[in-house]
C-alpha cells in the first residue's frame, strides 16, 4: 500500500519513463494491482472529498452533533487524508536521506562526526565532498552537536538561511516558510543570500529568518525552547491555542478545539512528547473540558 500511494501521487505528473515503470510494478504482482486499485478508488471517492472538506470547515455545535453521528466515516477519511498526504511531496522524499514521520525522532551521526537529532515530521540530507560537510534541512527541526576538530565548518541550509558552524550545539527549524536558529553552546554564522545579510548568533540567543532576512534576536529559554531534545514539551504560561498547535506536530491525526475560549487559557506544564493523547487529556482536565476520541481524531469541547 505504501508503494501504491507513492505511485498514486507520482502519476499526477508522470513522465513516459515513470508510466512504464508503474506498469511494470503493477504487473509484477497481483497484490500490487489490488493495492493500487483500492487506494485509487478510495482516494477519488466522493466520501473522502466530503469528509476532508468537513474536517476543514469551522464547526458549530449543531454541525458537530451531526458529525458525531457519523464519526466512523469522518475518522476513516481523516486517516486516509493524512496517510496519502504524507506521500504528497515526492521530490523531497527523493532528495532527503532521512525522514521522520509525525511523532518520530531519529538520531544520526554525520561523516564529519557531527551528531544530529531529527524531530517529528522532518526531512534531512547530508554529504561530504573533499572533507567539506554540507547538509540541508528540507522541513522540520533538528538539533546539532558539532565537534571542534573539523577541518572545515559544517555548512547547513534550511529554507532562506545558510548556517556555518563548528564546535557548537544548536537547533534549527524550518516550518511554514520560516527558519529559526537557537544556539545552546558556541557561535554560528548565519547568511541570507537572497537579501545579502549575515550575522553571528552566540550562545543563549535565538533568531527567526524569513524571505526578508533576520528578525530581532531574542533570548533562548533552553527549558522550554529545547525541551523536545530531551523528549519533553514544556510550557510556561503559554496560551492553550499555541500549546495545541505544538501538540499537533506530534499527533498523527486531527486535534480540534471546539471551544474558542480555551485558546486564550494560560497553560503551564511538563509533558512527554511521545504521548500526545495524554497531553490532550491533561489539558482537558485542567480546563474542565470534555474529550471525544476517535481513530485519528480528537475533539475538545
Amino acid at each position: 500500500m505504501d508503494q501504491a500511494l507513492d505511485w498514486l501521487i507520482t502519476l499526477e505528473c508522470a513522465s513516459d519513463e515513470q508510466k512504464i515503470a508503474f506498469e511494470a510494478w503493477r504487473n509484477a504482482d497481483p497484490a500490487h494491482a489490488q493495492a493500487f486499485a483500492k487506494a485509487s478508488a478510495i482516494w477519488n471517492g466522493q466520501s473522502v472529498v466530503t469528509a476532508a472538506h468537513t474536517l476543514h470547515t469551522r464547526r458549530t455545535p449543531g454541525r458537530l452533533r451531526r458529525i458525531s453521528r457519523h464519526w466512523k466515516h469522518v475518522a476513516a477519511a481523516a486517516v486516509l487524508v493524512l496517510t496519502v498526504g504524507a506521500y504528497s511531496n515526492v521530490p523531497m522524499r527523493i532528495q532527503a536521506d532521512h525522514l521522520t514521520v509525525v511523532g518520530e525522532r531519529q538520531r544520526l551521526q554525520l561523516d564529519d562526526g557531527s551528531k544530529v537529532l531529527l524531530n517529528t515530521n522532518s526531512a534531512f540530507s547530508s554529504k561530504v565532498v573533499n572533507a567539506q560537510a554540507s547538509a540541508r534541512l528540507y522541513q522540520g527541526e533538528a538539533f546539532f552537536e558539532v565537534p571542534a576538530n573539523l577541518e572545515f565548518a559544517l555548512q547547513l541550509d534550511a529554507g532562506p538561511v545558510r548556517v556555518s558552524v563548528r564546535d557548537t550545539d544548536f537547533a534549527v527549524s524550518y516550518l511554514n516558510g520560516e527558519a529559526q536558529v537557537r544556539v545552546q553552546r558556541g557561535n554560528v554564522e548565519l547568511q541570507v543570500s537572497s537579501v545579502g545579510t549575515q550575522m553571528r548568533l552566540s550562545a543563549g540567543n535565538s533568531v527567526s529568518i524569513g524571505p526578508n532576512g533576520f528578525s530581532k534576536t531574542t533570548l533562548l529559554n533552553p527549558q522550554t525552547d529545547l525541551a523536545w531534545v530531551q523528549g519533553r514539551l514544556v510550557f510556561e504560561n503559554c496560551p492553550m491555542g499555541k500549546v495545541l498547535d505544538e501538540v499537533r506536530r506530534y499527533y498523527p491525526g486531527w486535534i480540534i478545539n471546539n471551544n474558542e475560549k480555551l485558546a486564550s487559557v494560560a497553560v503551564t506544564g511538563n509533558y512527554r512528547l511521545d504521548q500526545p493523547l495524554d497531553i490532550i487529556r491533561s489539558l482537558a482536565n485542567i480546563t474542565s473540558s470534555s474529550v471525544s476520541e476517535f481513530a485519528s481524531l480528537v475533539i475538545l469541547n
